[in-house]
């Protein structure tokens, strides 16, 4: 068994805090400067000693003029052209891991990815084993235009989420946002190429217009839902069910205030725990009626405070601890494993070309 997280934020750290993916969280953390910067919480060895094989590892472009941009977010975009200058350094920046690294695969194609998958099969060979990151865009905010989608699939790109944030393609954020015309062009460019579909963090009727426009695969790499946490960035009741009957598959983040409605930042660590997790995971197989539809999407490295993360989990290496938090709760072994990692390797798969 192993875990997929369909959402973690490596080349962004790297980028705007000078993380080091290859050394243990705990070292990153040590060399830390910074006293406002968020802690470290993912690295290579983490992720492996966690069983996670598989991650989407986001790129995204923070505006300078965002009201909600992070004090620690050190390099952001002005316009266009600085904008595509970021998110292509981040996809460098994935390439350089994974050649500086034995251990590391980008998984641009089917035969990357059953070669990671192989990898975790050998038993012994625990040293062979591989971790994939499939680059993901975090907001279509660098793609000039629809047609220029082509051009970003040859620097890496493998999953696309128009939103966060509001540009070209999405009209506002919160419920009362939709997509522009531009943004349904881009969902036609996108299907053209077969780019597996993220709408996390799109406004509702952005969401409903993009599932119900969009004939690729689709996901929801990193939400909750919103009747666990009142929250623009969850998804109602109606949103989560029209995404089941689309295929879909929701990935659950493990951040505190979207598993837990009464928790706020201050609160202390012990009142969630991965239990409230599995609460989310429960909510979304009760509404599909099967665990098909939903997944991991941890975002646990997207600027939050130790805190602000369920009581057992510290690195990425904690991960892992869902496999029992999950039988804990009555789900058999395959149930379990979809769960954790084979629904979204169910998406992914169908979205990739063979070579």
């Amino acid at each position: 068994m192993i875990v997929v997280d369909a959402m973690q934020n490596i080349a962004p750290n790297a980028l705007q805090l000078g993380r080091d993916y290859a050394s243990w969280a705990w070292c990153q953390r040590r060399a830390q400067s910074s006293p406002n910067a968020p802690p470290a919480i993912t690295s290579l060895r983490d992720n492996l000693l966690g069983r996670v094989a598989l991650v989407f590892g986001s790129v995204q472009v923070w505006d300078e003029a965002a009201q909600r941009r992070p004090d620690w977010a050190r390099h952001t975009s002005r316009g266009q052209a600085e904008a595509q200058r970021i998110a292509r350094w981040q996809l460098d920046h994935y390439q350089r891991l994974a050649d500086d690294n034995q251990s590391i695969r980008l998984v641009l194609c089917l035969q990357d990815l059953d070669e990671v998958l192989a990898s975790w099969r050998a038993k012994d060979d625990i040293g062979g084993r591989l971790q994939g990151i499939v680059p993901t865009l975090k907001g279509a905010a660098p793609v000039s235009e629809p047609k220029q989608i082509e051009e970003w699939l040859d620097y890496g790109l493998r999953i696309v989420a128009p939103a966060p944030g509001s540009n070209r393609y999405v009209a506002s954020v919160g419920d009362g946002g939709d997509l522009t015309l531009p943004g349904c062009e881009l969902l036609e460019a996108l299907e053209s190429f077969n780019i597996l579909l993220d709408i996390a963090r799109l406004p509702e009727r952005a969401a409903a217009a993009a599932i119900d426009r969009y004939e690729g695969a689709i996901i929801v790499s990193h939400s909750s839902p919103r009747r666990i946490a009142d929250h623009p960035r969850c998804l109602s009741d109606e949103m989560i069910r029209q995404l089941c009957q689309r295929d879909g598959v929701m990935g659950i983040m493990l951040y505190n205030r979207f598993l837990r409605r009464d928790w706020q930042p201050g609160d202390p660590k012990r009142r969630v725990n991965l239990s409230h997790w599995v609460d989310a995971v429960d909510h979304v197989c009760q509404l599909a009626g099967s665990v098909a539809h939903v997944g991991l999407g941890s975002d646990m490295d997207g600027g939050y405070a130790l805190s602000s993360l369920p009581a057992e989990v510290d690195t990425s290496c904690d991960l892992w601890l869902l496999r029992g938090a999950l039988a804990e709760r009555g789900f058999s072994d395959d149930e379990t494993a979809a769960i954790l990692g084979g629904n979204m390797l169910r998406k992914l798969r169908e979205s990739l070309a063979d070579g």
